[in-house]
């Protein structure tokens, strides 16, 4: 076994010329502590004092604490990272040596000889000691300041550095999401903070991560409820009980060690390596006991996007998720797993679930609520952009009532694995093509068998049906007539709210057989997109160039969609939104026919680099302020006060001139003139796009369209779709990440590159804070769609509100608040278990 690179450090001369060491536990007001002397724990564990690496030129004293029963000097903790005493060598460190004091108003101060400070604790004046407080060095290593009470009022486990220590915290707080995290040193001998740090999930608190700077190197299992991880070394008799703990305020790790163990550590290295590390008396050496980042394989994402690690074999291999195939076979055939895997075939909303054991759940996750798994199942299944799902349930025999889980996925699966079943594993049940939702057993091949034997035959009439379609294509627009429908023949959904809706309307009627040879019997060719509730064709109608919606007609959702659709449309014209021509409702068969709008969906030329060329800024802001004034109208102008509650880029359609209208009603909803918002068991819409407060309760309003229209703004400025890994530095998502950049006065870096030589910077900037005020967590803090139509077509004319905290999923709910207070001991704790690297 390779042994982890030993830190000197130079304490010999420092040793010799400066007073013994002062064998006390605790540093009291008017008792400085200087290079030379050390506060020894009781027991004799630890030692706090001064020390200085090797070779650090010019010399560098840092105050840390250290193992002291060891004979090779190994710091868990230092306080003056960035800030170390220095000067030209050792000798004229001693002749002004800095010094560590304790005040009168409870915090230590490390200042240098000219008074200058370097490092100090925050101990507030409202926390303060009444009397003389003490900086006490216990034998866990924590340096603790207690009032005469005993009261802790600082302690350095909550400002770790690279070690984790037995008893110490590595926590998320619910209400702010701040929490301690591991950071390492920047190399070898230099203690200065380095890329790495280690910590839980802020977004979710159900995980575990390493990040370099902001990026994502490795990731942990999400939590899944079990007790005690107890990990037994049999080479050194170490055993260790790592465990979370799970309270009202907080969700923290922590781990102890067995009776008699030696000292032993987690250490989290300057090249990013998370270890467990424990002393070897007999060779006087750090020894490797695991390494939970250890191996390619589990490096996060290393596999690709749609792939997973297989960790149950030796050696781990990179294996495509079931239903998908390399992306490139010649990269996946040499090892290059970067592009990870796509879709043998293209998903339908009536495809079933395949259940996988063993699994590590994918990230990018979003948290629905404390369900059933029955529940769960049904609120991946009802959505059509869910690809995935899986269930967990929390509860223990001390949880009042059942407390679970449910994570869905929409988009692609990264970092997923296989670790197999056990504590900590996952089954995820993940959505195929072709997979029956009844029986989940794949589909018949029956037709692939009889296929050749039908081929000669099909050849043999094919210049038939070719002739006949000529002749056909010519007397098709004689056929095409206006038919007035009653809407009330198509009935109306409880979806839509209240109302008459059973109004006559003018349509241009086609027959179905009509539409079939339109469409070529609704060819392959001819197709031109395909939503969650059916296909749209391009075809010749009457003359005229249109696009034909065909509903799905094993879609249980389908219906209701499509009386939504014809009376929504029917009552509605602007210029901003599609038009409905007609529609065909022989038979089961439900047929939307559409203008046909010649530069498809905004998300097939924002989002491909081969064509987003075509939207330079001014394309990109008229888009903007369309889609605005679309919904402007659907919210305040029309008739009816009209929810979409399904805005993305997709359901944007650009014609010819690049002009947007906004397309898809199936899933709308609408309000009287009193109502402000209303509640769903039936929560519809894109994962990403819809607002907290309706993916997660099934409440939504005018707002909820709001956020939505903020995540597709910024979609919009930046090019990036709102579920991508890529080009947000790490940050779980885009709301997140263009938060972040604009609290940092850099929100002019979230303009798109291919934008940047057509942008007017300011118009790029009042896009961006428009949406971050869209995306506010609370709905009432998000403005009116009159209020952005109104900015955004006066620039500068109107000073915007500051935004608030965004909301974006993986935020704390009912699964997690109902988990209860579990504080009392070990036994009383919840786990993640299986956390370290396989």
């Amino acid at each position: 076994m390779a042994w982890p690179p030993i830190i000197q450090y130079t304490t010999v001369l420092l040793l010799l010329l400066l007073p013994p060491c002062a064998t006390d536990d605790r540093l009291v007001p008017g008792k400085p502590l200087s290079p030379g002397a050390t506060i020894i724990s009781d027991g004799g564990s630890f030692a706090l004092g001064f020390f200085s690496p090797t070779n650090s030129t010019p010399a560098k004293l840092y105050l840390g604490i250290w193992y002291n029963d060891i004979p090779r000097l190994t710091a868990v903790w230092v306080a003056n990272r960035e800030t170390p005493a220095t000067n030209s060598s050792a000798a004229a460190i001693i002749s002004s040596p800095p010094m560590l004091s304790l005040t009168n108003a409870s915090n230590l101060v490390l200042s240098d000889a000219d008074g200058r400070v370097l490092w100090t604790t925050n101990v507030t004046a409202g926390a303060a000691a009444s009397g003389s407080a003490a900086a006490v060095l216990l034998k866990t290593g924590n340096l603790v300041i207690q009032s005469p009470d005993g009261t802790a009022l600082w302690q350095s486990f909550d400002h770790p550095t690279d070690t984790f220590l037995p008893g110490m915290k590595v926590r998320i707080k619910y209400e702010t999401r701040a929490g301690e995290r591991l950071v390492s040193w920047k190399g070898p001998g230099d203690p200065s903070p380095g890329a790495f740090s280690f910590g839980g999930d802020p977004d979710t608190f159900l995980q575990v991560f390493i990040w370099n700077a902001t990026r994502p190197i490795w990731r942990s299992v999400p939590w899944t409820g079990y007790f005690v991880d107890v990990q037994y070394r049999a080479i050194t008799s170490v055993i260790v009980y790592l465990n979370v703990v799970n309270t009202q305020e907080e969700i923290y790790i922590t781990y102890s060690l067995s009776a008699g163990s030696p000292q032993t550590r987690y250490v989290l290295t300057n090249s990013g390596e998370f270890q467990l590390h424990t002393w070897n008396s007999t060779s006087s050496a750090w020894a490797v006991l695991s390494d939970w980042t250890g191996g390619e394989c589990v490096s996060y994402g290393y596999c690709g996007p749609n792939a997973y690690c297989d960790r149950t074999g030796d050696p781990s291999t990179c294996n495509c998720l079931d239903g998908f195939e390399p992306a490139s076979l010649q990269d996946w055939s040499g090892g290059r797993f970067a592009q990870g895997c796509r879709r043998k075939e293209a998903l339908r909303c009536s495809d079933g679930f395949l259940a996988l054991q063993g699994m590590k759940s994918p990230d990018k996750f979003v948290l629905v609520g404390n369900k059933t798994s029955d529940e769960c199942a049904a609120e991946c299944t009802r959505n059509c952009s869910c690809v995935a799902y899986a269930y967990a349930n929390l509860s223990t025999s001390r949880t009042k009532g059942d407390v679970t889980r449910c994570l869905v996925w929409a988009g692609e699966l990264i970092d997923a694995g296989k670790i197999g079943i056990g504590d900590g594993s996952d089954t995820l049940y993940l959505r195929i093509a072709g997979l029956d939702a009844g029986t989940a057993r794949a589909k018949s091949n029956a037709l692939k068998t009889v296929l050749p034997a039908v081929l000669t035959s099909v050849l043999l009439i094919l210049a038939a049906i070719s002739l006949a379609w000529f002749k056909f294509k010519g007397r098709l627009s004689q056929r095409v007539r206006h038919k007035k429908i009653t809407l009330d023949d198509i009935s109306t959904s409880e979806e839509l709210g209240e109302g008459n809706h059973g109004q006559d309307f003018e349509f241009l009627s086609v027959r179905f057989e009509d539409i079939m040879a339109a469409t070529r019997n609704f060819s392959e060719a001819c197709k031109i997109g395909q939503g969650g509730f059916g296909k749209v064709y391009k075809a010749m109608v009457g003359g005229q160039e249109v696009a034909i919606k065909r509903l799905s007609k094993d879609s249980e959702q389908g219906m209701k969609e499509f009386r939504n659709e014809v009376i929504l449309i029917a009552k509605l014209q602007h210029r901003n939104l599609v038009r409905l021509l007609g529609c065909s409702v022989e038979a089961d068969e439900k047929i939307l026919i559409y203008e046909y709008l010649a530069n498809g969906s905004l998300d097939a030329t924002l989002f491909d680099n081969s064509r987003k060329m075509l939207l330079d800024w001014p394309t990109r802001f008229n888009i903007v302020k369309g889609v605005a004034r679309g919904l402007l109208y659907l919210h305040q102008d029309s008739r009816l006060t009209i929810i979409h509650r399904d805005l993305k880029a997709a359901n944007v359609l650009l014609d010819a001139e690049m002009r947007p209208k906004i397309a898809d009603f199936g899933m709308a909803r609408i309000f009287n003139d009193r109502q402000k918002d209303a509640n769903t068991h039936r929560v519809v819409g894109t994962y990403g796009y819809m607002a907290p407060e309706y993916a997660m309760e099934g409440v939504f309003s005018i707002k909820s369209d709001v956020y939505s229209f903020g995540v597709l703004l910024l979609e919009v400025v930046t090019g990036i779709r709102r579920s991508s890994i890529s080009n947000i530095m790490g940050f779980p998502n885009l709301i997140v990440y263009a938060w972040n950049l604009w609290k940092e006065g850099k929100a002019r870096d979230l303009a798109d590159p291919y934008i940047m030589d057509t942008c007017s910077i300011d118009e790029v900037l009042l896009c961006s804070h428009m949406a971050l005020l869209c995306v506010q967590e609370d709905p009432d803090d998000r403005p009116l769609m009159s209020s952005v139509v109104f900015s955004l077509e006066n620039n500068g004319s109107t000073i915007l509100p500051t935004p608030n905290n965004p909301g974006h999923y993986g935020q704390r709910n009912s699964a997690v608040e109902q988990i209860g207070d579990r504080t009392e001991n070990s036994m009383n704790s919840l786990t993640i278990t299986n956390i370290e690297g396989r």
